[in-house]
């Protein structure tokens, strides 16, 4: 196909050969496939800020460290080199999450270097070669939906280690190889420790897991994996090796409305990303 003109200079500069077709067009970048040398291996054109439809942007974002304080206030002032810092804080996230992930043993997509907003990473395939499908385009019986549910806890507990929230993390950003899951998109991970929404987007990504693999397992629906994993790295007593039970006792008996309240608030919030991102997959298929 065409060399598409974000892709040009990569082209140019000999990091990528050829662009051999769109994967997909989301709400933050485009995915190609592209060859370098004898490997095939994709490249995420991130979008500009005011074509990107991320929600939320300024609240994923809090928490997130820049190299000075001049950065600090044009990205403030919403200047046009302070926008430029934006895009490239929230692309460096991305980065420096694959990269921390991938050392402490979760399971993400291999990185090549960002090239002014083209990040360069491995295209996740099966054993025949062809691109791994989403979580939420396969189906399991019940044995293989606990197993990868158990797999999918590990990471989310290796990745608090870490001091890392996915944000987004549900069926349409985890892709299923032979070997079993493999998360992506991390764009909007946030700090646990210094964003104020991190608590909520955790029990969001947890509960998105526990939710889509328990329609295969309904046990797992009974999981409160959320609440057992934040308790313990609120009180520094989580670590990689940590045994999880899946349980949790609140400290009181009373019922809590406003939390049965927000629990709903959020589920009727995740089936609304779920129709977002199954309409934004029909119409990327169209193209």
């Amino acid at each position: 196909m065409k060399i598409p003109a974000r892709l040009q200079p990569l082209a140019d500069d000999g990091v990528i050969d050829e662009v051999i077709s769109r994967l997909m067009s989301g709400k933050e970048a485009d995915i190609y496939i592209v060859r370098c040398g004898d490997t095939i291996r994709c490249a995420k054109v991130y979008k500009d800020a005011v074509k990107r439809s991320f929600k939320k942007a300024a609240q994923y974002q809090e928490g997130r460290k820049v190299r000075s304080g001049r950065q600090a206030r044009a990205m403030e002032k919403r200047s046009n080199y302070g926008r430029k810092q934006q895009e490239e804080v929230w692309q460096d996230a991305e980065i420096n999450a694959l990269s921390t992930l991938a050392r402490a043993g979760v399971r993400v997509p291999e990185t090549y270097g960002c090239f002014d907003g083209v990040l360069l990473m491995e295209l996740v395939t099966d054993d025949a070669g062809d691109v791994a499908p989403r979580l939420a385009d396969v189906s399991m019986s019940e044995e293989q939906a606990i197993e990868d549910h158990a797999l999918m806890m590990h990471y989310v507990m290796l990745m608090l280690c870490e001091g890392i929230v996915h944000g987004d993390l549900s069926e349409f950003n985890v892709l299923v190889d032979d070997y079993g899951p493999v998360i992506i998109d991390l764009p909007q991970a946030v700090n646990a420790a210094s964003n104020n929404s991190a608590q909520a987007m955790f029990d969001r990504d947890v509960n998105n897991m526990r939710r889509y693999y328990g329609q295969y397992a309904p046990e797992l629906l009974n999981t409160r994996y959320a609440k057992e994993m934040w308790a313990m790295f609120e009180e520094g007593e989580l670590t990689p090796d940590s045994e999880l039970s899946g349980e949790f006792e609140d400290d009181s008996d009373d019922s809590d409305v406003d939390a049965v309240l927000e629990e709903i608030k959020a589920v009727l919030q995740e089936d609304q990303q779920r129709k977002e991102r199954l309409r934004e997959a029909a119409e990327s298929s169209d193209q």
